[in-house]
């Protein structure tokens, strides 16, 4: 069965459990609307997906990867709402919907974000099911890690810093990583983590998470110069406009493309047996690469 075809149907499976979760949760409130307006409006579900392969090669329920899944997603959201915000990025449109800030206004809208980063935590640290405290503890930390001021925050500092800023390719993959690698990172890792695997099989899931992530944004900005507003859902080629720096703005689409493909094969290479052992994983990160076909 094509990735593709699975993607979808864990989304499915997905977005109800986690539209159901949220209704349970939250209550009738403007910010409560503004959370599950923002976090039940489309997405691929990618990072909730990761999970679910990562869970498999771990033996994870079924329950706590939903709760991890419906944690990243959470963050994830909290991080598009934010990203669109006028003093960031300036959408009005976030997957085919007006952004959150243009459906009710900016002070819900960071509000709702950040109640959606707190819920991220709450789920994390209440609704696990037979965890050890301790690697419950560890797991919580590493996701302070993965989007704080050296993870998701901080790449987006960079992402916004280096605008019309001439640079060289590794400060570029260096934001990648942190903007975008590290909460793929997290959501591959975590099953990893929380199930205290050895510390080989935990770095090469960081690792696998990572370059999946620095795939998928290079992907992504090379769709944002060629897709156009029904594809992508927000409005497409705003990264020239905004002088965003991206790989391709330094060394071109195909050697972009090859770079993707040298980091994937120089990444299965080093870890055969993983990927002997789960050969969908291989599929999985050349899945970034279709996306340009689709």
């Amino acid at each position: 069965m094509k990735i593709n075809t699975l993607i979808n149907q864990h989304k499915s499976k997905f977005d109800k459990y986690y539209k159901k979760l949220l209704k349970h949760k939250l209550n009738n409130s403007v910010l409560s609307k503004a959370m599950i307006y923002s976090s039940i409006n489309g997405g691929k579900r990618i990072r909730a997906f990761l999970v679910s392969q990562s869970s498999k090669m771990v033996n994870l329920s079924n329950k706590n990867m939903m709760i991890i899944s419906s944690s990243i997603e959470s963050i994830h959201s909290y991080s598009l709402i934010h990203d669109d915000l006028p003093s960031m990025d300036n959408d009005d449109f976030r997957r085919g919907k007006p952004s959150t800030h243009k459906k009710f206004n900016e002070a819900t809208a960071i509000l709702a974000g950040d109640a959606l980063h707190d819920l991220a935590f709450e789920l994390l640290s209440k609704n696990l099911n037979n965890i050890n405290p301790e690697k419950n503890l560890k797991l919580l930390n590493y996701l302070t890690m993965c989007t704080g001021y050296d993870g998701l925050a901080g790449g987006q500092s960079l992402d916004l810093l280096y605008e019309n800023k001439k640079l060289n390719k590794f400060k570029i993959i260096n934001m990648y990583k942190k903007k975008t690698g590290k909460l793929f990172e997290f959501s591959f890792a975590a099953p990893f983590i929380i199930l205290g695997e050895s510390n080989k099989r935990i770095n090469f899931s960081k690792k696998y998470g990572s370059t999946f992530g620095i795939v998928f944004q290079i992907i992504d900005d090379l769709l944002d110069e060629t897709n156009n507003f029904k594809k992508m859902g927000k409005t497409p080629g705003k990264d020239i406009k905004q002088g965003k720096r991206t790989l391709q703005s330094i060394i071109g689409k195909e050697n972009v493309i090859k770079y993707c493909e040298k980091i994937i094969n120089e990444f299965v290479i080093k870890n055969k047996k993983e990927f002997k052992s789960n050969p969908m994983l291989k599929d999985l990160l050349e899945f970034n690469l279709q996306r340009l076909n689709n």
